[in-house]
């Protein structure tokens, strides 16, 4: 069959009554597919608060006058910097420094919640509300770990947000916040969740949720919220390499947060449970060492002395596979669940040792301040053997081993040449004390182990560091 010429001029005619026909309805379909924020963003609002902080700070004769949000770094360096740019006879003046943030309030007594960055080391702070009053707030109580503050302000009435659950949270659901970025306060920015269970480098004890949500400085301390209005984190974080938005947001869960808040009001500070291990990620080629199927749970790099762990029989190459029910999928996942667990409860964790799976009862312990990290090890003078896994190992010194607190055994790696230790990762000053599960003595120990291990096969190698142990995989040649 032979096909019909249609003219040019009728198809676009033709294209034209389709478009005015159904052009609205397909308009309309597509609005209706997208979320509508504005009952939202009336219902909310007059929760959400502006928070202001005063510090005083003392600084070089004739600095000029900083914006706000800038603070002066306090060193003797940068007062020399000032000094030397800015003229002055060297006197220093007292003068406030100020920044803002966001809150929300969740009572109508007066509590707010905010981030713990935004009012540190505040001399005053000040809320602001959405009917434009100004109150004098006071700190009940802040916690740096989970970057979370409690204020309370004196009023009654107030607008109360309703709290949700963050786990209900599914990756790809619009989320809303509201803040006030660079002091525009009650600003409105949507998107959707990127990811959940995030580990940030410095933050140990918070799974964050991550979304596009547009956050910069300002924003901090202000809430999250799903489609049904309930406050699901807290936004804290941004990821950037300008300082302002770039796509990556980082809000912390609300029941972590809420977890806080009922410490700091009944106590006025927050305890956290403390297994007492230092953990690290699995890799596909440590579970291939460990004999596992695939790269799952935390490795457990070091048990301390006297720790819940070492009490309830915890070992150095255990992994860790569920924590009191909870599946550990990663080691990132551990902390934040250690932590919420309420001091002395006894929980079963889930190993794996040997390739065997097993079940242990640990009574929690209450987390105590951090040690201070040790010293940058040194190599020392000393006869050295080179191995055929290409680096050259020394005895562990005295002082060395007291820093890194290894009480016996282990050897010093001075030189890593080409070869299955470069390729491991291991470096010049790494202290290895075990190998394919087994204690290292001294280097001739050392020597005789590496002779019995499975050739073309990955073992596990206990690192010890100035940061902490580790474990590597390292790739026995043929």
């Amino acid at each position: 069959m032979k096909a019909a010429t249609v003219s040019p001029l009728l198809r676009i005619a033709g294209l034209l009554v389709i478009s005015l026909m159904f052009g609205p309805a397909w308009a309309a379909e597509g609005r209706a597919a997208l979320p509508d924020f504005t009952g939202l963003v009336e219902t909310l609002s007059p929760a959400v608060v502006n928070i202001g902080t005063t510090r005083k700070v003392t600084a070089p004769h004739g600095l000029p006058q900083l914006p706000p949000g800038i603070e002066i770094p306090d060193n003797e360096l940068f007062d020399e910097f000032l000094r030397r740019f800015f003229g002055g006879d060297g006197e220093m003046e007292e003068f406030d420094t100020t920044s803002l943030g966001s809150g929300f309030i969740i009572s109508a007594d007066g509590y707010v919640v905010t981030n713990h960055h935004v009012v540190k080391d505040a001399d005053e702070i000040i809320v602001s509300l959405a009917d434009r009053r100004e109150l004098k707030a006071k700190l009940v109580g802040s916690d740096a770990k989970t970057d979370v503050a409690l204020l309370r302000v004196e009023a009654t009435d107030l607008p109360v947000l309703k709290l949700g659950n963050s786990q209900d949270l599914k990756v790809g659901e619009w989320v809303l916040a509201i803040g006030s970025p660079f002091g525009f306060d009650h600003s409105v920015t949507a998107g959707i969740v990127s990811a959940k269970g995030r580990s940030l480098p410095s933050e140990n004890y918070v799974p964050f949720i991550q979304t596009d949500v547009a956050i910069n400085p300002g924003n901090s301390g202000g809430p999250l919220f799903n489609l049904d209005g309930e406050v699901v984190g807290i936004n804290s974080q941004i990821y950037s390499r300008t300082g302002g938005f770039m796509g990556l947001s980082f809000a912390i869960p609300v029941e972590v947060a809420m977890n806080v808040v009922d410490q700091l009001k009944t106590k006025g500070f927050v305890s956290r449970g403390w297994l007492g291990v230092y953990i690290q990620e699995m890799t596909p080629a440590l579970a291939e060492s460990f004999g596992m199927d695939r790269p799952t749970g935390a490795v457990v790099a070091k048990v301390q002395p006297g720790s819940p762990a070492e009490k309830a029989g915890i070992k150095v190459g255990d992994v860790i596979l569920s924590f009191d029910g909870k599946e550990i999928t990663n080691s990132a996942a551990l902390p934040p669940i250690v932590g919420a667990t309420p001091v002395d409860k006894k929980v079963p964790v889930k190993l794996n040792r040997d390739g065997k799976v097993m079940t242990v009862r640990v009574q929690l312990g209450e987390l105590p301040e951090e040690e201070a990290a040790a010293a940058e090890p040194h190599a020392p003078e000393a006869p050295k053997k080179t191995t055929s896994l290409g680096m050259a190992l020394v005895p562990v010194p005295g002082e060395l081993r007291e820093q890194i607190d290894l009480p016996s055994g282990g050897v010093l790696v001075e030189h890593v040449g080409d070869g299955p230790a470069r390729e491991a990762g291991i470096r010049a000053g790494d202290v290895l004390a075990m190998i394919d599960g087994k204690k290292i003595d001294s280097v001739e120990g050392f020597l005789k182990l590496v002779k019995g291990l499975p050739k073309g096969k990955s073992v596990a190698v206990l690192v010890q560091r100035n940061q902490g142990p580790v474990f590597l995989a390292l790739r026995v040649p043929d």
